[in-house]
């Protein structure tokens, strides 16, 4: 990059000048080379650099009516953010992130930015958007990089107790912002570490574990108490809860219901839900092989069954433990619910795609282990009630691709312990709680609910956003009182 094509620098970099402003490309971010990184589990993207996120900072046009906060679901000011890393300062920059997301280190990395808050940047119009993601991510890594802790809201003690069920995205948002104003919040983890799905459900590639605690060290500091091995419904009830020492609670438990195919043959050795795969790979730290060999298997050749970004992690951590990986989708690769990016990356590693096909059955051998996929071709018919056109087979197409690994990651439902040992709790016909979607208050009094568990398999961000609502309503329902802060 010539130096006269910057706009921005750490002696000048306010605002652009009046005039004719210099047409500076989106910033590529340095990624891991797909050669080599097929082979291990360290992070893809390496991150900007100092020098390269103030250049793609200075491209904001710090619009007035800003479109890219209408689109993030926790409301961060992004415009203020990306200024001052436009203006060098990153640690500050942080600290505006921090007001609003309890995880900008997380959301930078796994948030679907291209269809929330990047769809609504004016760059993206006629041109490539504002990398708001990507510098997000280098807020947060410098501010952790660094040492600098953001300052918490200064709240008295209000001597009120909240009970969180879940460490997920959702009840880390809650515990953080009741902690902040002064409410001693204990979270339930049923599994030996916090965060969720941020540690079980996402590969060490995409999401490093060491970020997660980091952000878990940061609750703690502000005073939440977490009770890990700790599953609730088994455990103790949210009426025991209630009952014993709480004044709230909040359900933040997620969708860790597998859900499978229904074809013939899914109960093989060697068939597994992306749930069970990816959770067994991060709980045993088989992505830190050879330190730890706890690989549960060692597939030589791997099938998964989806399109989305589950899909992608599973067809990639198979990759990684040594097999040849495959996707079977059954849309093609316009209809393929998981990000670009994803998608983009599994291609260069070598995941190999088998678009516009369906299982139809899993083939085994004398022993009931697996030995193959028998498939369907399918073609796009016309469109379904949400749009997008369903898949047709085509008669007397079938084909076997040969595996002795199956994995179906085709969606996950809400797990019904809690739910279902609750009195009073109404859920819908999909096991999603029923919650107020302003409030985010359940059906019992004093019960609360955000997440997966409500809206059903969505995203990070997402259920941090329904977890800020739900702290804003319990703070008013303990204390009669708006937030101190927000």
């Amino acid at each position: 990059m010539q130096a006269e094509e910057m706009i921005s620098s750490p002696d000048s970099p306010a605002r652009p000048k009046k005039g004719k402003r210099p047409m500076i490309p989106r910033q590529p971010m340095p990624e891991q080379d797909p050669r080599r990184r097929r082979y291990n589990f360290e992070e893809v993207p390496r991150g900007y650099s100092e020098e390269t996120a103030m250049l793609e900072a200075g491209r904001c046009l710090r619009c007035k009516k800003a479109g890219c906060v209408k689109g993030c679901p926790v409301n961060i000011n992004i415009p203020a953010f990306v200024a001052l890393i436009a203006e060098g300062h990153f640690a500050e920059a942080a600290d505006k992130l921090k007001e609003q997301n309890a995880l900008p280190a997380v959301c930078g990395r796994v948030c679907p930015q291209e269809s929330q808050c990047e769809a609504g940047c004016i760059l993206g119009k006629k041109g490539d958007p504002v990398a708001i993601g990507r510098l997000e991510r280098f807020a947060a890594d410098y501010a952790r990089t660094h040492g600098h802790e953001p300052l918490a809201c200064a709240a008295e003690p209000s001597g009120k107790r909240v009970a969180v069920v879940g460490a997920g995205p959702a009840g880390i948002t809650v515990a953080g912002d009741l902690a902040r104003w002064g409410h001693h919040v204990v979270v339930f983890e049923a599994l030996h570490l916090a965060g969720g799905v941020l540690m079980y459900g996402i590969p060490q590639f995409r999401l490093p574990k060491e970020i997660v605690q980091y952000e878990i060290s940061n609750l703690k500091k502000h005073g939440v108490e977490i009770r890990t091995d700790m599953a609730i419904g088994m455990t103790q009830t949210v009426d025991q809860l209630l009952e014993n020492e709480f004044d709230a609670v909040f359900i933040g438990t997620g969708a860790g219901l597998p859900m499978f195919l229904n074809i013939p043959g899914e109960n093989a050795i060697g068939v597994f839900s992306a749930n069970e795969f990816l959770t067994r790979i991060n709980l045993m730290k088989a992505y830190d092989f050879p330190r730890y060999a706890t690989a549960p298997i060692r597939p030589k050749r791997a099938i998964t069954v989806g399109g989305g970004n589950v899909a992608m992690d599973s067809a990639r951590t198979a990759l990684r433990l040594g097999a040849e990986s495959l996707i079977v989708y059954r849309r093609g690769m316009e209809e393929m619910p998981a990000r670009v990016e994803e998608v983009h990356h599994a291609q260069e590693e070598g995941v190999e795609f088998h678009l516009l096909t369906a299982p139809k059955r899993i083939v085994t051998d004398g022993r009931n282990r697996v030995t193959g996929m028998e498939c369907l071709r399918m073609e796009l018919g016309e469109p379904g009630p949400r749009g997008r056109r369903r898949p047709v087979p085509v008669e007397g197409s079938e084909f076997i691709i040969p595996a002795d690994t199956v994995i179906v990651a085709v969606g996950n439902r809400p797990n019904p312990l809690v739910p279902r040992t609750s009195s009073g709790m109404e859920v819908s016909s999909r096991g999603t709680v029923i919650a107020n979607e302003n409030t985010m208050m359940t059906s019992k009094p004093g019960v609360f609910a955000g997440g997966d568990i409500v809206s059903g398999a969505a995203t990070v961000i997402s259920a941090m956003g329904q977890g800020k609502q739900a702290a804003r309503a319990m703070h008013k329902y303990m204390t009669g009182e708006e937030p101190p802060c927000v």
